[in-house]
């Protein structure tokens, strides 16, 4: 497919808690002079002088983001609505359709015959008289786009000016501070606009400096959208105006406050100013924010909420709370300099590194599990899935923030969470909590062939629980989430399928593996989630143990005899009973995730390194890596990392493929309906974390640094397991 253009960037027990702890330090001191942050991150300044519509950029704070086109608000959303749309979204912001049908949830439940018994699962049933239900939970609920504010700008003929009447173009975004400065002029007549996010309050900051604003011909306009309820929603959609209600519910001198209502959902946009302009209604679901006739300067706050707030801040405060809160964040934790190489690749590296961290901190840092494409647009209507979650977060506790991964596992305690995910475990069967990949604030789950079967992010949450250990070994973290590992482990434990005639069990069959080309009824054992479950599993017997708990015997016995991996030809297949994975074509495509067991996954004593390796060396050679995702580099790095191969532990970062270009912005692009990926982002801090700070075990100083060409110098980050 043709890919929109733009810029490309270059091409490039308290024993236990003590050994833990040692484990967790560094192997050496990295450098004796610290790194200068300060000029680390600034030399990676986001510049733009065009209006390329993949290229706008957003300030917020992990619960909430705004994003700007080149005009510094969201002027021209029409226009963007194809590449990186203008969205503003928050965690709380979701709408429902009314459910007028009483579609029920039990009209996506098919029973699947599995290993001797039926199993039923939520999927996307096409009968007539379960589609329309199904398709209305799996839209229900949806992420909303909240509004939308720009300029409304005029040219000297009274005509509204279009994007392509903007001349002199400079946006300059200082991830250091969270500012974006941006530049135009329009006839002549310069506009200089500065755009800050608060960083406790979903509050945007705006300063506009020009001569346009005295002659009425900058003004700013708030509008709200009608959700799409669709797949995506670019928050463009201002059809449907009589089936919402938008109105100023207080107007003062100093500010207004103005309710938008859609259904049973109600939220507010409070406005505050520092001049003399005037908010009015306009076109339905518009409103107009007017300068005085005197001014040069606008100054304004606006903040979403889903009800009215406590005292607005000022933008004065706005700005400072920005340049005090990100530089903190820059100050704490990892950080990784490679400008002492020679590698041309370096500097591309450095800089996707760096606004990495920027992206993931801004899009996915909330009290949830965030959405593929962070608070920009909706894709997936809006949903967290649970599988990359790992993804997006994991990284955090490795760049030594583990407080902005902690955030999101209160929502695995959330009771409502809790309830659905037992309901499903108990409703198929088995024991503990089952977590569901397609799922939103309430834990309720969203039908899906392919995603209910899914099982590779069940781990995960013991994944996450040891790293906070990791940061945190003491009696007071074993306390916060011993519940909710032992309902996990609970869950896994009941799942294998015990093959009375091979002494095994089996993980199957109603399977889809990572790799999401296999289907459930026919698939078992695949590598990637054999390595994953005996790792989680035994992580979770530690659990006990540092407890003064004996290990679960059940769980033992899924361990003793839990299935080796299935290999044939000398190399690991990515399911025992794909005996093709590697003829089928279809099969080498999506993820390569039978790389996970040695990458994601330490060495847990199932996988030898040699057999890894030449999987390794085969997926290199032959995958088709135009058809993968922007996590599989990261991925792909971390095994080469982990088989001591730094070269490629670098190439695979650096792969010249489509979905593993990275953006001005620093955004991960996939594909036109998918132009931005925080998964992609997420696992490239993931990956560089283990080639410096090595893992477990490892002896080798930035095992995945390759020794010619690259020098590196880092501080703060962790091994990974």
């Amino acid at each position: 497919m043709k890919i929109h253009p733009f810029q490309m960037p270059p091409f490039h027990n308290l024993l236990t808690g003590l050994l833990l702890a040692a484990t967790a330090l560094p192997l050496a001191a990295q450098t004796t002079t610290p790194i200068d942050r300060k000029a680390l991150v600034e030399r990676h300044k986001v510049v733009l002088t065009t209006t390329d519509t993949l290229s706008s950029l957003s300030v917020g704070n992990g619960a909430f983001a705004f994003t700007t086109d080149i005009t510094g608000l969201q002027t021209f959303p029409t226009y963007y609505e194809k590449g990186v749309p203008l969205g503003t979204q928050s965690e709380w912001g979701w709408h429902s359709f009314p459910n007028t049908n009483n579609y029920l949830f039990d009209a996506a439940l098919r029973e699947y015959d599995l290993n001797g018994r039926k199993v039923s699962y939520a999927v996307q049933r096409k009968e007539p008289a379960n589609k329309a239900a199904v398709d209305y939970l799996r839209e229900n609920p949806h992420r909303l786009q909240l509004g939308n504010l720009g300029f409304q700008l005029l040219k000297k003929n009274g005509q509204p000016a279009t994007i392509r009447d903007l001349r002199d173009i400079r946006q300059e975004l200082n991830p250091w501070t969270g500012e974006i400065k941006s530049h135009f002029t329009l006839e002549g007549t310069a506009v200089d606009v500065l755009t800050v996010g608060h960083q406790q309050q979903d509050v945007v900051g705006v300063r506009v400096e020009s001569k346009l604003i005295g002659t009425g011909r900058l003004k700013a306009l708030l509008r709200f959208p009608w959700p799409t309820a669709g797949w995506s929603d670019m928050g463009t959609n201002y059809t449907h105006p009589e089936g919402h209600k938008s109105a100023i519910a207080q107007q003062k001198k100093t500010g207004a406050l103005v309710m938008h209502q859609l259904d049973t959902t109600k939220y507010y946009v409070e406005l505050s100013w520092q001049q003399s302009p005037a908010l009015a209604a306009g076109q339905p679901h518009e409103f107009v924010l007017t300068p005085g006739k005197k001014d040069e300067t606008l100054t304004f706050t606006f903040r979403f909420s889903p009800r009215p707030g406590s005292t607005m801040p000022t933008f004065a405060e706005t700005l400072r709370n920005s340049q005090q809160q990100w530089p903190a964040f820059w100050k704490t934790g990892g950080a990784v300099d490679f400008s002492g190489s020679t590698d041309p690749r370096a500097k591309e590296l450095e800089r996707r590194v760096v606004l990495s961290q920027y992206l993931t901190k801004l899009q996915g840092a909330g009290a949830e599990p965030p959405q593929e494409t962070g608070l920009v647009f909706n894709s997936w209507y809006g949903r967290p899935h649970l599988e990359m979650h790992w993804w997006h977060s994991a990284h955090f506790a490795l760049w030594g923030r583990p407080a902005l991964l902690e955030k999101s596992l209160g929502w695995y305690a959330r009771p409502s969470v809790q309830a659905v995910a037992r309901g499903i475990a108990k409703r198929q069967g088995y024991e503990g909590v089952r977590w569901q990949k397609m799922t939103d604030p309430w834990g309720q789950e969203g039908p899906s062939s392919v995603g209910a079967f899914l099982i590779w992010q069940q781990p995960h949450f013991i994944y996450f629980a040891e790293e906070s250990y990791r940061a945190h070994p003491d009696v007071a973290t074993l306390k916060l989430y011993q519940d909710r590992v032992h309902a996990t482990a609970e869950f896994m434990a009941s799942y294998p399928f015990f093959e009375k005639d091979k002494n095994r069990y089996i993980l199957g069959k109603g399977v889809i593996p990572a790799q999401e080309r296999f289907k459930a009824e026919e698939t078992f054992n695949p590598t990637f989630e054999l390595v994953y479950w005996n790792w989680a599993l035994n992580t979770a017997q530690q659990w006990r143990v540092r407890q003064g708990l004996a290990r679960n015997p059940k769980w033992d016995d899924v361990l003793q005899k839990l299935s080796k991996l299935p290999e044939a030809n000398g190399v690991y297949l990515a399911t025992e009973s794909a005996t093709d994975s590697y003829t089928n074509p279809e099969y080498k495509t999506d993820h390569p995730s039978v790389l996970g067991a040695f990458g994601i996954m330490p060495a847990t004593g199932q996988v030898d390194p040699v057999t890894m390796r030449r999987t390794f060396d085969l997926v290199w050679k032959d995958w088709t890596w135009d058809h993968t995702w922007g996590w599989d580099f990261p991925m792909t790095s971390m095994t080469a990392t982990r088989l001591g191969l730094p070269d490629k532990a670098v190439d695979a970062l650096l792969m010249k493929v489509r979905t593993n270009t990275y953006l001005p912005s620093g955004h991960n692009y996939q594909e036109g309906r998918l132009p931005i990926y925080l998964p992609g982002n997420g696992g490239l801090l993931a990956a560089v974390a283990l080639m410096c700070a090595g893992y477990d075990g490892c002896k080798e100083k930035n095992p995945g640094i390759p020794k010619t060409g690259w020098q590196v110098k880092w501080e703060g980050l962790k091994p990974m397991p």
